[in-house]
């Protein structure tokens, strides 16, 4: 028996990377878990391995975040088959990098719209359930919210927008007895890296293992974060320890965020 035993957690971008591991982390703490991403087939490894952590089934549910209707569809979901909802966790976002002059308003549209529109859709969708559970909302940002970067733009813009939306929607948390918090984890070692990385190669016509090298060099890190250093955090941001925390952003780099914050 886990602290979460009992509750259910909402994860979006569930099905790889830092979203697939924080839902493994929540699930050995006893959580139902509700998985939700755009890739069945992904969603499909991603509950399999919470059942190779000996976690409960998760309820998994397919569909482009992008689209109102498809976050509607989660919570439908939710409220169908297990009617409440402790924990929301806003991970979802794959933002396009990349030479600003080369980034198309649909890029920047894209962007918007999965990250950003996907959690306050679904941060409003599931608020009722929330403050009836006096629940959590955990949105996970990135470190370009605070330090930006000439490759990407949007990913900075977007994560900006979020960052702001999680401090405006906790002072609502405040009355209603919601936490909203925010991670902003630096450069964590996921498919998403390798593929920003494959991006940046193509815009700069330099090879990815030469950008790698030189980023980790540049921030003097010793390693590459993984996602389970943000999912541990993301398990003690949720629980009854974190209670007197509302409207942070604690960054998981390594300390690659060079300013004061």
């Amino acid at each position: 028996m886990g602290e979460y035993t009992g509750k259910v957690v909402v994860i979006t971008g569930a099905s790889r990377g830092i979203g697939r591991a924080i839902a493994v982390a929540f699930a050995r703490e006893g959580a139902q878990t509700v998985l939700a991403a755009s890739s069945a087939e992904r969603l499909a490894g991603a509950a399999e391995a919470i059942r190779n952590a000996g976690g409960l089934e998760p309820l998994t549910v397919a569909g482009d975040l992008r689209q109102l209707d498809k976050c509607e569809a989660v919570h439908r979901a939710v409220s169908e088959k297990l009617r409440r909802c402790d924990v929301l966790v806003n991970c979802a976002g794959a933002t396009k990098a990349g030479a600003f002059v080369g980034l198309a308003d649909e890029d920047w549209r894209d962007g918007f719209d999965l990250k950003f529109f996907s959690a306050v859709r679904l941060a409003r969708l599931f608020w009722p359930m929330l403050k009836e559970t006096e629940g959590k909302v955990l949105n996970v940002i990135g470190g370009t919210a605070r330090t930006p970067n000439a490759d990407m733009g949007i990913v900075g813009s977007v994560n900006a927008a979020m960052a702001n939306f999680n401090k405006s929607l906790s002072a609502l948390g405040k009355q209603d007895g919601v936490n909203v918090n925010a991670i902003h984890p630096g450069m964590t070692e996921t498919e998403r890296y390798h593929e920003i990385l494959e991006q940046r190669s193509k815009s700069s016509g330099r090879p990815v293992e030469e950008l790698r090298a030189e980023r980790l060099a540049s921030t003097g890190l010793r390693r590459l974060g993984q996602p389970e250093d943000i999912a541990e955090l993301a398990v003690f941001l949720c629980s009854s320890r974190a209670g007197h925390i509302q409207g942070v952003a604690v960054a998981v780099d390594g300390g690659q965020t060079p300013g004061v914050y």
